[in-house]
Order: structure tokens, then sequence, then C-alpha cells
């Protein structure tokens, strides 16, 4: 738990209120057509800026992105820690979470086409990486939270909190993946949905010593 909270006093960053009205204009802009294929000139157009405004807030390019990022992995976090704090027991934690996660077809397919981009840059950039580690680890806290109270109730059987979590982002993170590639994408969210919650349930109610490969996806 104090883990988690660390990490996520590393995402949060106080922004203005015009810094926020720039990363709302970058965010739309680089969700529809990637994150190195707009230019800063654009984002300054449809802000109603000069360039010269947004490299003031953001220094360069690859800041106001750093920033977008944690501003955006930031708000994914909240919703997700909020929709969990509504629900007592550990089986409706899981499935708010899942609703959390799963908002609407085009904030989700928004969200993770800048998200892979992040995770294309996390691999090549140190600064992306680490904002990368830092919301792998905030999320993976507050999945490993609700499966030990599950697990101390009874409801989830599984060993490992910790590794348990990862294969719940493994299961969530997958379907997402699938589904982006859905050319009836709209139509297709509520169904990955429902899948995504009888997978993740099906993980963690398992019988104890069940084998959990392959039935996932």
């Amino acid at each position: 738990m104090d883990q988690t909270l660390g990490a996520d006093r590393l995402l949060r960053e106080t922004i203005s209120s015009r810094q926020e009205q720039l990363l709302r204009c970058a965010y739309r802009a680089m969700g529809e057509r990637g994150v190195q294929r707009v230019p800063l000139q654009e984002i300054a157009a449809a802000a109603g800026v000069s360039k010269g405004v947004v490299l003031y807030h953001f220094k360069s390019k690859e800041n106001l992105i750093l920033t977008m990022m944690r501003w955006v992995l930031d708000q994914a976090a909240d919703r997700i820690r909020h929709a969990m704090a509504r629900s007592q027991l550990p089986e409706s934690k899981v499935l708010a979470m899942i609703e959390a996660i799963f908002v609407g077809p085009q904030v989700n397919r928004h969200f993770y086409l800048t998200y892979l981009d992040l995770v294309d840059h996390a691999a090549r950039v140190d600064s992306f990486g680490q904002l990368s580690a830092t919301f792998r680890s905030i999320v993976n806290g507050l999945y490993a939270e609700v499966i030990e109270q599950g697990v101390a109730e009874g409801a989830f059987q599984v060993g490992d909190a910790e590794e348990a979590a990862a294969v719940v982002r493994a299961i969530i993170e997958g379907l997402f993946l699938q589904w982006l590639q859905e050319e009836d994408w709209v139509r297709r969210h509520g169904w990955y949905r429902e899948i995504c919650k009888r997978a993740v349930l099906a993980y963690l109610m398992r019988p104890a010593g069940a084998e959990a490969g392959g039935a996932v996806v």
C-alpha cells in the first residue's frame, strides 16, 4: 500500500489551467494521429495560442508528451481507485474496477492508442520508461490490494497477490489489444468488457491447485 502511494506521488504533477488546456489539445490530436505525427504548431493552433506559448509552458515536445501522459495516466488511476472504493466485497470491487477501465469505446480507443505509443517509447527512452513503470506500479498495486483482501476473506484462490495482479493486468491489456483490432470496435466494446469480467474472476476464483493457463484468450 505504501509503495503504491509513493508511486502515485511520482505520477502526480501540479499543472495550471492553461497547461491543462494545452494537454487536452495535445491528447486529442495525438490520440487520433499518433504521438510523433503531431507537430507542436498543430497543438498550438487547436488551443488558439502560438507555438511559443506551448514551448514556454513545456520547454520541448518530449516534455509536453511526458506531462500529457502523466496527466492522462493519473486520471486513469484515479478512476480505477474511486470505482473500487465504492464497493465492499472483493468480487464487487473487481467488477467495478473493470467497469471503470472499460469506460467507453471512444475513450478507451483514444487512451490505448496513446498508451501504446508510451509503451513503444518506454523501450527506447529512459524518461518514458520511468513513467510507464510508475503507472504499472500504481495499477498493479491497486489490483494486488483487492486481491489480498479477497484471499483474506476466502473469495479468491491465488497464492501470490503480486503475481496475480500481473496476470490480471495481462488479461485486461491483452483483451484491449484484441479489441483495438476489431473492425466493429464500437459495438464489440461491451462484449470484450463482459469477457474480461468473466476471465478475471475465473482466474481469481479458480479452485486451489488448478492450472491457470490457456483458457483466457
